[in-house]
């Protein structure tokens, strides 16, 4: 019997907002438009690494993989999330229960629940680091890292999936207002201490 699955419309909560490149600071944040995304949480046996596309599913913890617009950050031992197209949702989780075919395992589909904000510039890490404990530099959060972290008091997953000054910030709906709130705030602090 054919199975046929409907989506529900987004609404983004950030609309379309979006602060432009300042000239002072060099930092733009922009909320990102809908994704698909899925919380994994599975144990890996030994033996051949399973594989999403072409992401091994074995990379480090706290690292980023990326494969066209899919992306999967492994968060802990057993925990991973799972981004692509909103487009490709339904394929992209066939790709992944296939690919864990006689694991054990649970895929949750959180794209209703998560929103990305995309924070790049070459002052975006001093931005993030208004709110964000961790060490931002080159060598503690290089190209390829993703970690689960605070920006104020909201948590966030946090992903740096390349060489340019680009962050993913990931949050709950419920947090994303305040969010994209505080890290404008941020950037006006950047700017303030770019023209003093």
């Amino acid at each position: 019997m054919l199975e046929t699955r409907y989506r529900a419309a987004r609404a983004l909560p950030l609309g379309a907002v979006s602060r432009p490149v300042s000239s002072g600071s060099g930092v733009s944040v922009r909320p990102v438009g809908a994704e698909s995304r899925f919380s994994l949480r599975a144990r890996l046996g030994a033996g051949a690494a399973p594989k999403v596309g072409g992401l091994v599913l074995d990379a480090p913890i706290n690292t980023v993989g990326t494969d066209g617009e899919v992306w999967i950050a492994r968060l802990g031992p057993d925990e991973w999330l799972v981004g692509g197209p909103e487009a490709d949702a339904d394929l992209l989780q066939g790709r992944i229960h296939e690919a864990l075919a006689g694991l054990p395992h649970s895929l949750v589909d959180v794209s209703h629940r998560n929103v990305g904000i995309d924070v790049s510039g070459r002052q975006a890490a001093v931005a993030l680091n208004a709110g964000c404990p961790i060490d931002l530099s080159e060598a503690a959060f290089p190209p390829g890292s993703a970690t689960r972290t605070l920006l104020g008091k909201a948590e966030i997953v946090l992903i740096r999936a390349t060489a340019a000054p680009l962050y993913r910030v990931e949050c709950w709906r419920s947090f994303s207002t305040y969010v994209h709130g505080f890290l404008n705030e941020a950037v006006f602090g950047v700017e303030g201490s770019a023209t003093h």
